[in-house]
């Protein structure tokens, strides 16, 4: 195994997965999986890949780094060996969806609540505009929870957190939320 993980950071503009994508086909790699967003104007991109054999993370940053540095992308590699496979649990994803006034500390608070369950967040959006208009500031949490977690006490902990923070809280499990939301 020779897999990696590639973070890509720049200014958003039009070509830049086409170009890295591009530059990691000459260096041999083949793409497994690859996320990309943009906050405001900033382009953050993940790619995981497999390297040829014996080629190290290192060399990989150095080859894209060469052929990226024009284009103000700043790169980061990192060997995925060694990295263990996450064992599979059986676990159900639900939806936490919060809105309110913007103040400091929305996103470490709730993160907080979410994580002092051993739950794991893996999704987020967040944001935010700024002011008290609730629409305008919103936060989207994924989180997956297993059987060892108390959901009900999650789930309580996490409504009294969003009424100290004067925000309304939605919680819904994921295939409630996908059903809803194919009307």
């Amino acid at each position: 195994m020779n897999k990696m993980i590639i973070s890509v950071l720049a200014k958003d503009r039009p070509g830049i997965i086409a170009s890295v994508t591009s530059d990691l086909c000459d260096l041999g790699c083949n793409l497994e999986n690859v996320n990309q967003m943009i906050l405001q104007n900033q382009f953050a991109g993940f790619f995981i890949v497999q390297a040829p054999e014996g080629v190290s993370a290192e060399t990989i940053r150095q080859e894209l780094t060469l052929k990226e540095e024009a284009n103000g992308l700043t790169i980061h590699v990192r060997s995925l060996e060694g990295d263990t496979q996450m064992p599979v649990e059986e676990k159900e994803i639900f939806l936490i969806t919060t809105s309110g006034p913007d103040q400091k500390g929305l996103v470490a608070q709730l993160s907080d609540v979410i994580s002092s369950f051993g739950a794991n967040i893996v999704n987020l959006k967040a944001v935010f505009m700024g002011g008290s208009n609730p629409n305008e500031n919103v936060m989207s949490y994924q989180v997956p929870v297993t059987k060892e977690i108390d959901a009900p006490a999650l789930f309580a902990a996490l409504k009294e957190k969003a009424k100290k923070l004067d925000l309304d809280i939605r919680i819904q499990h994921k295939n409630i939320f996908d059903v809803t939301n194919k009307i």
